[in-house]
């Protein structure tokens, strides 16, 4: 027991240490200016815009630990925040919430052996968790914030531009909400694995 405790401390000072703070600080910056850069899709409801700000938290997730991923989500969110809000903080919430689904699992079945076959599985399994909050979180947290800014029936008319099974906010998050999340997980997945190779050892490198 105190075997296990004393790995647990190792690794959190390995994942605190200066040498990979600065590896989250930038991987965090390039996060949030990805994060910026977002563009929608005509086959999405309009106020779904694809980014690629989940690539850095996973490929320092990969490189660096589960909790290292996390925390770069947290820092870009913050960023975020601090700089480009126009939710109060309930979009960062919800990208938070939704980003770290993602990560987390990913990252955790990469570190149990990491090679590529884990990776996929991972990034597979990290789509569908975020893909199952990302739902919750939008029914429950976002759409509800968004009906005091805009009425429902416009959110909702938003979706059925698109998809005309989209009638309610039940059906605009399953028809909406749900294939965007899982589109923009695949997505994330596909350019994370085309590059990571090249960035990790430099992540690796201390």
């Amino acid at each position: 027991m105190q075997g296990a405790e004393k790995t647990m401390d190792l690794k959190k000072a390995k994942v605190f240490s200066t040498n990979n703070l600065v590896k989250m600080s930038i991987l965090s910056v390039f996060g949030y200016i990805l994060m910026v850069i977002d563009f929608p899709l005509p086959i999405f409801p309009g106020f779904l815009k694809v980014d690629l700000s989940d690539v850095p938290p996973l490929i320092g997730g990969f490189a660096l630990g589960p909790m290292a991923g996390v925390i770069i989500q947290l820092m870009k969110n913050i960023l975020h925040f601090i700089t480009k809000t126009s939710t109060g903080g309930v979009g960062e919430l919800s990208n938070f919430i939704t980003g770290t689904a993602y990560v987390l699992p990913a990252a955790l079945i990469y570190h149990y052996k990491k090679d590529r076959r884990r990776a996929i599985i991972g990034t597979l399994v990290g789509t569908v968790t975020m893909t199952i909050l990302g739902a919750l979180s939008n029914y429950y947290l976002v759409i509800p914030f968004y009906s005091k800014i805009m009425p429902i029936d416009a959110i909702v008319r938003m979706g059925t531009v698109v998809n005309s099974r989209i009638v309610d906010v039940k059906t605009l998050v399953i028809y909406g909400v749900s294939p965007f999340n899982i589109f923009k997980g695949l997505l994330i997945a596909f350019v994370t694995l085309i590059i990571y190779k090249k960035i990790s050892p430099i992540l690796k490198n201390n």
